[in-house]
């Protein structure tokens, strides 16, 4: 995760595995820092937006673009984040904990500027 200044919520304990956001030249990455092998989700900043206002329960247009879709597994505790309509694309997984923590950061306007 290097060479991206990585931001986590800060309803995500110090030491704590977590979901990051960062902002690079290529877009909006997103990443998972448990995850043994370092997946990272690039995204547009328009997707991490209507992911945002998704999340947040605010009213938003369909975008043209790739969208980000939240699914969970059967355990109900494995949610993955994933570009809508790409087998094979990188998702990023973790545990209903850590997404729990990460949606309200999201509420709490913690990534918003992510997408100014």
């Amino acid at each position: 995760m290097s060479g991206l200044n990585w931001q986590k919520s800060s309803l995500c304990g110090s030491g704590d595995s977590c979901v990051h956001v960062a902002a690079g030249p290529a877009g909006i990455h997103i990443t998972e820092s448990a995850d043994p092998r370092g997946t990272i989700l690039t995204t547009t900043p328009d997707a991490f937006r209507v992911l945002l206002r998704s999340l947040k329960g605010e009213p938003h247009r369909t975008p043209e673009a790739p969208v980000l879709e939240v699914t969970t597994a059967g355990d109900g505790d494995t949610v993955r984040l994933h570009t809508s309509g790409a087998p094979g694309a990188p998702a990023v997984t973790t545990d209903r904990r850590r997404w729990d923590a990460f949606v309200q950061g999201v509420r709490a306007g913690e990534f918003d500027h992510f997408t100014v």
